[in-house]
């Protein structure tokens, strides 16, 4: 289903989008950006808004934001309001509308609907702040553990109690179904999210002599892990992305090692279409960039755990490695660089997550819910 196949299905429906924050274009933006698509009346309810930073198609409609938005350097400090989040999502006063959509890893499923709306939450994953990851965000400093013990003990209580105002959870991942489950008590269905097929086509040309990394420059990406692996191999790493640990991870870096930080969308591409391989080291709850990379008829080697289990098959589009260290990821880089690989058939994986089998899954998720309120 296209998506305007999918705008006319649902014309003459209401419908509210709830989002954490909008900040930049993202794999969960992008998936915003096509419910936009299917819903072109449809008000955006978020925390803050950088209009700069996110698409025509999410800026075109009508975007409320919170109380949050005033704060000076909020769009670069917003993580410091994390125990701000849950009032200020609930500040809100949504229009009544047929659905409420919420694209949430953080508190947008909290958004409370009106009266005669009907709820779907497509969670990224419960929390992640307050349940999963907590030293990979916030560190192992002992004095900052005491101080928000307490506040994530409260987060976590409100993140499971909101839980109630979702009608349907859909999550996007079998390892994100799971904490659903284990977190909410709530059962939920998988959709995946799209990758733009189309867009990340293979160059037909062979690959070039460098690996790449795509990616956030935070701790839980674990791009520190690769910088370590590269350090002892004889190969070229480019690092696209930016983030707080750019200084750290550049004073660690070897020559072999080049950072692009921020590059549009195109110039992501050619990266993709001409690398030697993804290198992707950290445990994420999907994972878009793999798809990307594979979609472009690239190998990827990564972490054997999350998300990427589910979208990489080993030995044929990509190569796992078992444990976060450097002598297992470099093991990993090896095995891969020794190995012949079919761009048609990486490719091939990656048309299993295109943008017309997102659209047909989640209307079809819509339409079931609406329908249960008949």
């Amino acid at each position: 289903m296209t998506p305007d196949e999918a705008r006319a299905k649902w014309k003459g429906t209401s419908a509210n989008l709830c989002h954490d924050w909008l900040t930049g274009m993202r794999g969960g933006e992008r998936c915003l950006e096509l419910l936009c698509q299917m819903f072109e009346d449809a008000r955006i309810y978020t925390l803050i808004h950088n209009e700069s930073a996110v698409s025509d198609t999410i800026n075109q409609h009508t975007v409320a934001t919170s109380r949050l938005q005033g704060l000076p350097n909020i769009m670069t400090r917003y993580r410091n309001f994390l125990p701000f989040f849950p009032r200020a999502i609930e500040s809100f006063t949504p229009r009544d509308a047929n659905v409420q959509i919420s694209t949430s890893h953080c508190v947008a499923k909290g958004l409370k609907p009106g009266p005669n709306t009907r709820h779907l939450c497509y969670c990224f994953t419960p929390m992640r702040y307050a349940w999963t990851f907590y030293e990979e965000y916030f560190g192992s400093n002992p004095i900052k553990a005491v101080v928000l013990k307490p506040i994530l003990h409260c987060l976590r209580r409100w993140d499971k109690r909101t839980s109630k105002r979702v009608d349907h959870f859909v999550a996007i991942s079998k390892h994100v179904q799971t904490r659903i489950k284990d977190f909410y008590d709530r059962d939920s269905t998988v959709i995946y999210p799209p990758v733009d097929t189309d867009r990340h086509q293979p160059n037909g040309l062979p690959p070039e002599d460098f690996d790449l990394i795509v990616s956030a420059l935070v701790p839980y990406k674990r791009i520190d892990l690769a910088i370590q692996a590269y350090a002892d191999l004889d190969r070229k790493l480019k690092i696209v992305g930016i983030g707080g640990e750019l200084d750290s991870l550049k004073a660690m870096a070897g020559p072999n090692v080049e950072f692009l930080e921020w590059q549009s969308d195109e110039t992501v591409r050619d990266l993709y279409q001409r690398c030697h391989m993804l290198i992707f080291p950290g445990e994420e709850d999907f994972g878009i960039v793999p798809l990307e990379a594979q979609s472009c008829g690239r190998p990827v080697v990564a972490y054997g755990r999350g998300g990427a289990l589910e979208t990489i098959v080993a030995g044929e589009t990509g190569v796992f490695f078992a444990e976060q260290t450097p002598d297992a990821l470099s093991s990993a880089i090896t095995s891969c660089a020794s190995m012949i690989w079919d761009p048609a058939l990486i490719r091939k994986n990656a048309e299993r997550f295109a943008i017309p089998r997102f659209i047909e899954e989640i209307s079809g998720a819509i339409e079931t819910l609406l329908a249960d309120s008949d």
